[in-house]
């Protein structure tokens, strides 16, 4: 290559990569459900069955890694509004001991739409990841008619910004 092309080549390489943000953030909808919410990379979908309410549901997830850290949307039909309070604060404890933490800050969360119950929380806590490695979390339990959702953030370090808009963004239409 002459050497006036391979300058060329590299600055060429550095604009691409300028065009190629770590967080560029679509908006997905939560299927079945009226949740629309920012993702900052392409989501994969994926679903399990899980107990729930006192019977098994079809908990669905939408989920994507980038910047270093995992966000996803879960969210789950139980089929009962009266249980949705119950169902968030235990979703909320067992996310909390699979970090292997008790301590949590935990301030009220309510996007437009959601029910309005004291369990509907945003919740930031430090923990380890099971292979021992360090993680924080920042997720956001709420809950609209029977649909439970968890919207959350795992990574080394949260990004303030980053965790602002991604919480910002959930709405119901």
């Amino acid at each position: 290559m002459p050497r006036f092309l391979a300058p060329a080549a590299l600055a060429g390489a550095l604009a691409l990569a300028a065009c190629s943000p770590t967080f560029n953030w679509r908006e997905v909808r939560a299927d079945a459900t009226a949740l629309k919410t920012l993702l900052p990379c392409k989501p994969d979908h994926g679903a399990r069955d899980v107990p729930m309410a006192g019977k098994q549901v079809s908990l669905q997830v939408l989920g994507c890694d980038t910047g270093g850290a995992t966000f996803a949307v879960l969210f789950a039909d139980i089929g009962d509004n009266a249980r949705a309070g119950e169902v968030l604060g235990l979703w909320k404890t067992a996310t909390l001991a699979n970090l292997r933490t008790a301590a949590a800050r935990e301030v009220p969360f309510r996007p437009p739409g959601a029910l309005g119950l004291p369990q509907s929380l945003q919740v930031v806590a430090s923990g380890r990841r099971p292979d021992g490695s360090k993680v924080e979390s920042h997720a956001a339990y709420f809950a609209q008619g029977s649909h439970v959702f968890q919207a959350v953030i795992y990574s080394e370090q949260l990004k303030p910004d980053v965790a602002e808009t991604f919480f910002s963004g959930l709405k119901f239409e």
